[in-house]
């Protein structure tokens, strides 16, 4: 076998090639890197027995199909790299195209991510990267972003120890955060959580530690607690903490602005702040103050930086300073003068533009600021089959698929968990402001119907009045599952039960019987099973609207305000007038 560069002319597909067909094959994830560098591996050839001068492509057919086509529209790096085989059997060629294509092996994310991030610092763009290797800037992105990791997280990776799924979601934490998983990991008798169960961890219903909080502890207004032996503190309420933090985080970028930083950027918690997207740029060059916050509560100032794009852009001009800091025109006093007069001149014209309102409110719903906390319902469950039943209800399957269309209509990725996206810039507020004044009310609306869904808190009196407001049947929504029969266990609710579903004799006749014996009743009656009767559109007085207890004992109210109980009538519960009082004010 020699090496030499072939004219493209003088190459044709070999029959014993294993991509050989009448349609061409595919090339479109390698004719980006071919149109920009040319065909770098070399191509297996041997001698073509007619027409003299030419040679037949053993391996390699897809990289001369890809160079026909950047040849066609005016690319031409020349003669091809070819590895020329001596001329043999058709064994030999077929076994070396089959080893070519199938024992190459695609490079883990990991190495990728090296590789990746040593053209960064040579100081390649990210589109740049992903011309060259024909990858969309997203999956460039996704791979820098292993950057964020503790190295020992990187070789648990490449060493297939934890999955995709459990590396990308380890992208999003903090350093202590990985640090605190990293210490279950090893602990033997605990459980460190992964893929979505991780993901949850990281982000739904976690304390908040009082270490990460701006303000001063002696002067908040609500309360923390303290764990057994009072080394740690969590605050209670996640809402007032944010407050106090926003308060103080706005605070700091006072500060920051009057000392003289040409900006100070908020990075919300939807958002990261990756070093490898910028340079440190000093005060006096335009540099920035970079606020990252998480939504553990944890905040990380990163002073004097710049995005890479603007410093090649200023060196691409000679100019030695990437941004000149200009003294500004008003000082902070003024300005403050400025915003609150035109603050108040904005919320007084609004009082004749509903419209405006509505949809700027809607804005702040969905993007948040260091004035709205707005969260999403968690749906939070540690019971697995609970989870499952939720995830795959009707309801919940209708509400996802409006919630995509919602996401797509606002410009989102569809496959976001959420529409609400916790805590936002002014500008991610504004920005989003500008596209729902392009849509119709109608359209508005489906947006406000998602938004509210994902924040209305679950067991809320808010839920009780809504339902019944609207009337909702939950029969059209809910069947019993496996999963609400397997947590029916009050023996005196069976029997209500059981004389629900299969009458009062029956309840009568099996009144001493076991609760297994009662669920199993109960269960063949839903079902049909054993030729009992089967019970279309049963649904427990629970989940009526409004709902109502089986028992004296009761216990089955809201969060915000029990409901009645009852002893045989289903009908019995709490006046609609008084439980619906909240959501009628409300509207």
């Amino acid at each position: 076998m020699k090496l030499d560069f072939i004219d493209h002319d003088k190459l044709v597909p070999a029959g014993v090639n294993m991509r050989f067909a009448k349609k061409p094959p595919a090339v479109g994830d390698i004719e980006p890197s071919i149109r920009k560098r040319g065909i770098l591996v070399p191509l297996i050839v041997r001698p073509s027995p007619a027409p003299l001068d030419t040679f037949e492509i053993i391996a390699g057919l897809r990289r001369w199909t890809a160079n026909g086509i950047v040849r066609a529209d005016g690319v031409d790096h020349g003669p091809l790299p070819c590895a020329i085989l001596d001329t043999g059997d058709d064994a030999d060629a077929v076994e070396a195209s089959l080893i070519e294509n199938v024992a190459r092996l695609d490079p883990d994310e990991v190495t990728r991510w090296e590789t990746f991030t040593r053209l960064v610092k040579e100081g390649r763009a990210v589109d740049d990267i992903a011309a060259t290797f024909g990858l969309p800037e997203l999956a460039i992105r996704r791979v820098l972003a292993l950057g964020n990791l503790l190295p020992r997280i990187r070789r648990l990776y490449r060493d297939e120890a934890i999955d995709r799924a459990t590396v990308r979601h380890l992208t999003l934490a903090s350093k202590s955060q990985q640090k605190a998983w990293l210490a279950l990991v090893d602990d033997p008798d605990t459980y460190a959580p992964r893929g979505h169960q991780l993901k949850a961890w990281l982000f739904g219903g976690q304390s908040i530690a009082a270490s990460v909080a701006l303000f001063d502890l002696d002067g908040y207004q609500g309360a923390t607690i303290a764990d057994l032996f009072g080394d740690d503190r969590y605050f209670a309420e996640t809402q007032t903490f944010w407050a106090a933090q926003n308060a103080a985080i706005e605070a700091r970028r006072t500060a920051y602005l009057e000392a003289g930083w040409s900006d100070v950027v908020i990075v919300p918690p939807s958002d990261h702040f990756h070093t490898w997207e910028y340079e440190k740029a000093a005060k006096r060059k335009g540099g920035r103050v970079y606020v990252d916050v998480r939504s553990t509560g944890e905040v990380t100032f990163h002073e004097g930086y710049l995005t890479r794009a603007e410093v090649q852009r200023a060196e691409r001009d000679n100019l030695t300073d990437p941004v000149k800091a200009a003294r500004p025109e008003v000082t902070s006093t003024l300005r403050t003068y400025v915003d609150l007069h035109r603050h108040a001149a904005v919320r007084a014209a609004m009082l004749v533009r509903p419209d405006v309102a509505l949809r700027l409110m809607v804005a702040h719903a969905v993007v948040g600021s260091h004035l709205w906390t707005v969260r999403p319902e968690p749906q939070a469950t540690r019971n697995d089959a609970v989870r499952e039943s939720i995830e795959t209800c009707r309801a919940e399957t209708m509400f996802d698929e409006r919630r995509r269309a919602v996401l797509d209509l606002l410009g989102y990725d569809a496959e976001d968990a959420t529409v609400v996206r916790r805590f936002g810039t002014g500008a991610e507020v504004a920005t989003l402001f500008r596209r729902l004044l392009d849509l119709p009310d109608a359209l508005v609306m489906d947006v406000i119907t998602v938004v509210i869904g994902e924040t209305v808190a679950a067991g809320s009196a808010a839920i009780d009045a809504a339902g019944q407001e609207i009337g909702v049947a939950m029969a059209d929504w809910w069947q019993a599952d496996d999963a609400f029969l397997s947590l029916l266990r009050d023996r005196e609710v069976l029997g209500r039960i059981v004389a629900e579903v299969a009458g009062e004799p029956v309840a009568e006749a099996n009144a001493n019987e076991t609760g297994k014996t009662l669920k199993r009743i109960v269960t063949d009656h839903l079902t049909g099973h054993d030729g009992r009767p089967r019970v279309e559109r049963w649904v427990p007085r629970w989940m009526e609207f409004p709902p109502c207890a089986y028992t004296t004992r009761g216990g089955i109210g809201t969060a915000d305000a029990p409901a009645e109980t009852a002893d045989t009538d289903a009908g019995d519960g709490p006046d609609d007038a008084e439980t619906a009082a909240p959501f009628a004010e409300a509207a």
